[in-house]
């Protein structure tokens, strides 16, 4: 089979490769599973540098998210042949996979695998992280890289439920799309003063809580921009710098930091809630009062090309690689 394959932690421009290896089987507990459509995103990117919080082992197949259909299942899987899923798994860039059967999710039969291949990671990280901030309608939420797929998804549910949405961008063309999904207010950070731009969009409030995506010194600027016993929390660090903290403003304005993984979330979740969350979000996906926007898609054999376009800046969708060849 054909698969994206790293013998080598670097740029994906410099250590990936398109090779032919063995197909698996799925060993008891797992299943195998023909990919149909591959996400792309930043995690997988950082991955194959080794700068992410799971470590490659070398030589790695690239990849996190994916839809497609179990082929066989290992002994004590009870789902049927032909099951159409949603998973994330280690090395899902590939024609096949074997993932853990507790890792996949059956897919709605409307949803389209477009929206099948980005319904887990982000959407659910996106319901996780509102459900950890416990904002109430009227109460003001920043992120920063709001043009990500991420945070339109945030956007959406936090205006559905009246949270107040400001967004942080590197372009002002950025800016229209995000205000039409619901942002109260979007600063351009390379133009924008943003402590100013937030004091005036909040009548002076200030952020209840932040998402960043970025650390750096836009995580500083987040921070300064909290109320007191305000909230950030850190799912990202796309400047590949850590947040300089200023122990003073920690202490005297009383904030917490405070880190998230959706693995970590989804594991602290009781069986009730998952039964309730997963269904709940993947239903907004289907019926699209939850939208997941896609750009553009690329044949396995155009990987390169596909990642390129996925880091270009001003993408207003998401890249998928389809492996239907």
């Amino acid at each position: 089979m054909k698969a994206i394959q790293f013998k080598r932690k670097g740029l994906p421009k410099d250590v990936l490769e398109l090779v032919e290896v063995e197909k698996p089987q799925p060993k008891a507990g797992e299943v195998l599973i023909k990919v149909k459509k591959a996400n792309i995103v930043p995690a997988d990117i950082m991955f194959i540098q080794g700068m992410y919080g799971i470590r490659p082992e070398l030589p790695q197949i690239a990849g996190f998210e994916a839809t497609g259909v179990i082929e066989a299942v290992g002994g004590g899987v009870a789902y049927p042949q032909g099951t159409a899923v949603i998973f994330t798994g280690t090395g899902v860039w590939a024609e096949y996979v074997c993932v853990d059967a507790r890792a996949i999710i059956p897919k709605p039969e409307a949803m389209p695998d477009q929206v099948a291949a980005q319904a887990f990671i982000n959407p659910l990280t996106a319901y996780g992280m509102l459900m950890e901030a416990q904002l109430q309608a009227g109460d003001w939420l920043l992120l920063t890289a709001a043009n990500s797929a991420f945070s339109k998804f945030v956007i959406q549910l936090a205006a559905s439920r009246g949270i107040q949405v400001i967004g942080t961008v590197r372009s002002d063309e950025q800016k229209e799309g995000l205000l039409a999904l619901g942002a109260k207010g979007v600063i351009n950070e390379k133009t924008e003063n943003l402590f100013k731009s937030v004091k005036t969009i909040t009548e002076g409030q200030m952020v209840k809580v932040a998402f960043d995506a970025v650390g750096g010194e836009l995580g500083d600027l987040v921070l300064n921009a909290l109320q007191s016993n305000g909230l950030m929390l850190v799912y990202g660090a796309l400047s590949l710098r850590p947040v300089p903290v200023n122990n003073g403003l920690m202490i005297f304005k009383n904030l917490t930091m405070k880190g998230f993984w959706l693995t970590t979330w989804i594991m602290g979740l009781s069986k009730e809630q998952r039964q309730q969350i997963i269904p709940e979000v993947l239903g907004m996906l289907t019926k699209q009062s939850l939208k997941a926007d896609i750009e553009a898609e690329y044949d396995l054999k155009q990987f390169q090309q596909a990642i390129q376009h996925m880091e270009s800046q001003g993408r207003k969708g998401k890249i998928l690689l389809n492996m239907n060849e």
